[in-house]
C-alpha cells in the first residue's frame, strides 16, 4: 500500500506532504524584493534627486502672523439684569462672528482696494517666475470702469528707453465686465493689434484698457505681469486667510497668511487689521453722527423763530423807549423765564421720546440718538438704547458676511426684538410722564400770566416780547451744547479692539519642507519599485515559487531539478558530478519511500502542455537507475510529438506506433542508449490514430512482458493537459509524476492535477518542479534535491558543495 493513497487511514501522514500554512513567509517576501535591489536603489536615488530638485526650484512660501486683541463689552448700568431676565443683551462680544468679520469677502475687498493688488509682477526665472511687490521697474495702470483681461500672463520686453514689446505669455484669460463683477467670460483666443507701444500709452482694445510706464526698466529687461480682478483676488485672499483664538479662553486672535512675497503678507494683514478698526470706528461714529443731525434739525427751526424774537424785542425798544423792567416786573419775569426754560427743554424731551417713539414702530434705521446727549438721566433707558444700538451694529456687521438664515443673525435679530419691546415700554412711560409734566409747567406759567396783566400795559407787552426772545434763546443755547458734547464723543471715539501685534513674517519659510520632502522622496523611490513589484507578481500567471506550487496542488511536491546550463539533454550519463545530476540522485532516493518492497518499479511522467521537460525528466530519470547497474528501459509514448529519437542521436523509424500498429515484436524495436543498462523504446512513426493505439490490450500485455524483463520502466507520456490517452496509462504506473517547468508552466495547470486526484481517482502520483532558477528565498539552491531528509543530498557528488546565502546571492556575491 503505498503513501497518501486512498486507503491509508485519515489520520495517517506522507512524509513528503507538507503542512499547509497560510502565514506569509516575511524572509521569503523580503529576498523576492531584494532581488531587485539595483532597482530599488535606483529609484529611491531618483526620488532624492527629484525632491532635492523641488527643494531647489520651488517657491519659498513664508507665515505671516499677526494678533489683535478683542475687547469685551463693559455692560451699562441695568444691562446686566436684562441679560439675566432673557433680553439678550451679552457683555461679552461674540469671538466667532469677530473671526468671520476678519474673515469676511467685503474686509478682504476693501483691503485689496486700499493696497491696489490688482497687478501681480514676476521676474523671469532659469526655471520659476519669481513675484515682484516693492521696486517694481514697470507700473501697469489699468482703468477698471472698462472690460479686462483677466487671470493670463502678459510679458514686457524692454526695447529701449521709450518704448517696449508686448506679448501674451500665457492665454488662460477671461473678461472681466464692471457691470456684472461677479461673472466672468472666457476668453478664447486673446491677441494684440500690435506688439510694440510706447511708455505712457494707452493700450486698448476690446476688452481691455491699460497704460505701462516705466519707472527704472533698462533695455532687454523681461517683467511679466498678470491681471486680477478684486472680486477673485478678494476670494483668494479670504481663503487663504487665517484666523484662531490663541486659546479657548482668551479673547485674541491669531491672523496668519501664506504668501511667497513677505512685505506683501504684512502689507495686507497690517491693512486688514487698519480697515477692520475702522469699520468697528465708523460704527460707534454712527451714533454721534445720528445725534449731530437730530440737534441741526432742531436748531435750524430755533435760530429762525431767535432771530424773529431778537428783532421784535428791540424794535418795541425803540419804539417804545422802554429798556427795563421795574422792580416788580423784573420779579415776575425771572420767575417766567425759569419756568420757561424748564419747558423748552421738557419739550425737548418730549420730541426727542417721540422720534424715538416712531423709530421702534417704524423700525427706521441709522437715526438712533442716545438719551444721555438730549439730556435724559434715566439708567434704564440709556442702557436699554445704547444695548439697542450696540446690537444692531452687531446685525450690519454679520448680515454684510452672512445670510439672513444664519445661525447668528437669527439669534441676534431676536436679541434686537426683545430689546425693542422692552424700550417700546419704556419711551410709553417716559412719554406721559413728560407729558404730565409739560403741563403742569404750563399750568404754573398760566398762573403767573395774572401777575403779569397787572402790570402796565407797555411793561405788559415787553414782557411778552421778551420772554418770546428768551425761551428761543435758552433753546438754542442749550442745543449748541448738547451738539458740541456730541462732536466731542464722536472726535474721542476709539476702537474697542486693539492691535497687540502688527505683521511679522518668519525668517524661515514654511515650504516647501525640505527635510520632508526629501524624506518623501526617499519613500516614494521605496514604494514606487516595490508596488510595481508586487502588482508583477500578483499579475504573473505563471508558476516560480515553489511554495506556493506546494500549496496549489493537492499532492506532495516530492522534488525540485535544478536547470541544465548545458546544451547536453543527457547531464546524468555524460556529466555525472553536475548539480542537475545530484537533483536526480535526490529524486531517485525519495523512490525508495514512495515503492516500498518492490522489485521492479514502473515510473511515468506527464505535463500539462508540451515544453515542460517531462521528457528531459523521463530521460534522465532512466538514466540515474541505469547508473546504479539496474536495467532500465525507457519508453516514448508521446506518439503525437516524439522527442527522444532526437535527444540520444537516435532515427524515429521504428518503436511503439510500430509494434502496436503491427505485429511487431516489441524486442525488435529496441534500441540502445549507449549505456549497457539502458535500452530506449522509441515512440516510432506518428500514427494516424495514437489514442486508440495505446488504450488497446495490446499495449498493456506488452507492459507486462516488459516489466517481467527489466528493473525500471520509465514512461514519457503525452501531456495530460492536451490529450486523453495519458489519463488510461496511470493505471499502468507504480508511481507517476507531474511535472512543471519554473517560470513557464502556469499557475492554473495545478488544476488540472488537482482534478486528476480528486475527480479521475489517479493515485501515487506528485509533483515535480522543473528548470528550477530563480531564488524565492528557501534557500533550495538550485538543483538540490528536495527531499526534508529523507535521503537527500548525496555529499560530495557535486562541485558547488554548499548554496550561497540569500544576501550573497541578491548581491551578486560569487563567493
Amino acid at each position: 500500500m503505498y503513501p497518501n493513497s486512498p486507503q491509508n487511514s485519515a489520520n495517517q501522514q506522507n512524509p513528503f506532504m507538507m503542512q499547509k500554512e497560510d502565514e506569509i513567509d516575511l524572509k521569503v517576501l523580503l529576498f523576492n524584493y531584494l532581488q531587485y535591489w539595483p532597482l530599488i536603489l535606483a529609484f529611491m536615488f531618483a526620488g532624492l534627486v527629484s525632491a532635492f530638485l523641488f527643494n531647489r526650484y520651488a517657491t519659498n512660501i513664508f507665515n505671516v502672523e499677526s494678533s489683535i486683541l478683542v475687547e469685551d463689552d463693559k455692560p451699562s448700568l441695568g444691562t446686566d439684569l436684562f441679560e439675566s431676565a432673557g433680553f439678550g443683551l451679552q457683555g461679552k462680544k461674540n469671538i466667532e462672528n469677530e473671526i468671520g468679520i476678519l474673515k469676511s469677502y467685503s474686509l478682504a475687498e476693501e483691503t485689496i482696494s486700499e493696497l491696489n493688488l490688482n497687478v501681480q509682477y514676476y521676474h523671469v526665472g532659469f526655471v520659476v517666475n519669481t513675484q515682484l511687490y516693492d521696486k517694481l521697474p514697470i507700473i501697469v495702470s489699468v482703468d477698471w470702469e472698462h472690460p479686462q483681461w483677466v487671470g493670463g500672463m502678459f510679458s514686457v520686453e524692454v526695447l529701449d528707453d521709450n518704448s517696449f514689446e508686448l506679448l501674451i505669455e500665457e492665454d488662460e484669460f477671461s473678461v472681466y465686465n464692471p457691470e456684472d463683477p461677479f461673472y466672468k467670460s472666457n476668453l478664447a483666443e486673446p491677441s494684440l493689434k500690435k506688439s510694440v507701444y510706447s511708455f505712457g500709452e494707452q493700450i486698448q482694445e476690446e476688452n481691455l484698457s491699460i497704460k505701462i510706464n516705466s519707472i527704472y526698466a533698462n533695455p532687454g529687461d523681461k517683467i511679466l505681469f498678470k491681471i486680477l480682478d478684486t472680486p477673485s483676488l478678494a476670494l483668494k485672499y479670504k481663503n487663504e486667510l487665517g484666523v484662531t483664538p490663541i486659546n479657548k479662553q482668551a479673547s485674541i486672535l491669531t491672523l496668519n497668511l501664506e504668501t511667497p512675497v513677505r512685505r506683501l503678507g504684512e502689507d495686507y494683514i497690517n491693512k486688514l487689521m487698519e480697515m477692520y478698526l475702522k469699520r468697528e470706528l465708523d460704527e460707534k461714529n454712527r451714533a454721534s453722527e445720528s445725534t449731530i443731525r437730530f440737534i441741526e434739525n432742531q436748531l435750524l427751526g430755533i435760530s429762525d423763530s431767535l432771530e424773529t424774537s431778537e428783532n421784535r424785542l428791540q424794535q418795541y425798544r425803540s419804539e417804545n423807549n422802554v429798556f427795563n423792567l421795574s422792580e416788580e416786573g423784573s420779579v415776575i419775569f425771572e420767575r417766567l423765564q425759569d419756568l420757561e426754560k424748564q419747558k423748552g427743554e421738557t419739550e425737548v424731551s418730549l420730541k426727542y421720546y417721540q422720534t424715538l417713539n416712531s423709530y421702534l414702530e417704524n423700525s427706521q434705521g441709522g437715526e438712533l440718538v442716545a438719551p444721555s446727549i438730549i439730556g435724559v438721566t434715566d439708567p434704564l433707558l440709556n442702557s436699554l438704547v445704547n444695548a439697542l444700538a450696540e446690537l444692531q451694529a452687531d446685525q450690519i456687521r454679520l448680515k454684510s458676511n452672512f445670510s439672513d438664515q444664519a445661525p447668528a443673525v437669527r439669534e441676534n435679530a431676536t436679541r434686537i426684538a426683545n430689546t425693542k419691546k422692552q424700550l417700546q415700554e419704556n419711551v410709553n412711560l417716559a412719554l406721559n410722564n413728560t407729558q404730565n409734566v409739560l403741563a403742569d409747567l404750563n399750568n404754573r406759567i398760566r398762573l403767573i400770566q395774572s401777575d403779569i396783566n397787572a402790570l402796565p400795559k407797555t411793561e405788559r407787552d415787553l414782557i411778552g416780547i421778551q420772554r418770546k426772545f428768551t425761551i428761543n434763546e435758552n433753546i438754542y443755547v442749550y442745543l449748541l451744547e448738547k451738539k458740541a458734547e456730541a462732536e466731542i464723543t464722536k472726535a474721542s471715539n476709539m476702537p474697542k479692539n486693539t492691535i497687540l501685534d502688527f505683521a511679522k513674517a518668519g525668517q524661515t519659510p514654511v515650504a516647501p519642507k525640505r527635510s520632508l520632502n526629501l524624506l518623501i522622496g526617499l519613500i516614494l523611490g521605496l514604494i514606487v519599485p516595490i508596488g510595481f513589484i508586487t502588482i508583477k507578481d500578483f499579475l504573473n500567471t505563471k508558476i516560480e515559487d515553489p511554495k506556493e506550487l506546494e500549496n496549489q496542488i493537492k499532492v506532495p511536491l516530492i522534488g525540485m531539478v535544478g536547470r541544465n546550463t548545458s546544451d547536453d539533454a543527457l547531464p546524468v550519463l555524460n556529466n555525472p558530478r553536475s548539480t542537475v545530476t545530484e537533483s536526480f540522485r535526490s529524486l531517485r532516493a525519495d523512490m525508495t519511500y514512495l515503492s516500498q518492497q518492490k522489485e521492479n518499479l514502473t515510473i511515468l511522467f506527464t505535463s500539462s502542455i508540451s515544453g515542460e521537460g517531462k521528457t528531459f525528466v523521463s530521460i534522465n530519470m532512466a538514466s540515474v537507475y541505469a547508473l546504479m547497474g539496474k536495467k532500465t528501459i525507457l519508453i516514448g509514448l508521446d506518439l503525437r510529438k516524439p522527442k527522444i529519437a532526437e535527444d540520444f542521436g537516435l532515427v524515429n523509424d521504428k518503436g511503439m506506433s510500430t509494434c502496436l500498429s503491427s505485429d511487431t515484436p516489441w524486442q525488435s524495436v529496441i534500441k540502445s542508449s549507449g549505456h549497457p543498462d539502458f535500452d530506449v523504446i522509441l515512440s516510432g512513426p506518428i500514427p494516424p490514430n495514437p489514442a486508440e493505439l495505446l488504450l488497446q490490450e495490446k499495449f498493456a500485455n506488452i507492459v507486462n512482458e516488459i516489466k517481467a524483463a527489466y528493473d525500471v520502466i520509465v514512461f514519457d507520456c503525452p501531456p495530460v493537459g492536451l490529450v486523453s490517452e495519458t489519463k488510461e496509462l496511470f493505471a499502468l504506473a507504480d508511481i507517476s509524476f507531474y511535472v512543471f517547468r519554473q517560470g513557464y508552466s502556469m499557475k492554473g495547470n495545478t488544476q488540472i492535477l488537482n482534478n486528476l486526484v480528486e475527480k479521475g481517482g489517479v493515485t501515487k502520483i506528485y509533483g515535480i518542479l522543473n528548470d528550477v532558477h530563480i531564488d524565492k528565498g528557501y534557500g533550495y539552491g538550485y538543483g538540490y534535491g528536495y527531499g526534508y531528509g529523507y535521503g537527500g543530498n548525496s555529499y560530495g557528488y557535486h562541485e558547488e558543495a554548499v548554496p550561497l546565502p540569500w544576501w550573497k546571492r541578491a548581491l551578486g556575491i560569487k563567493k
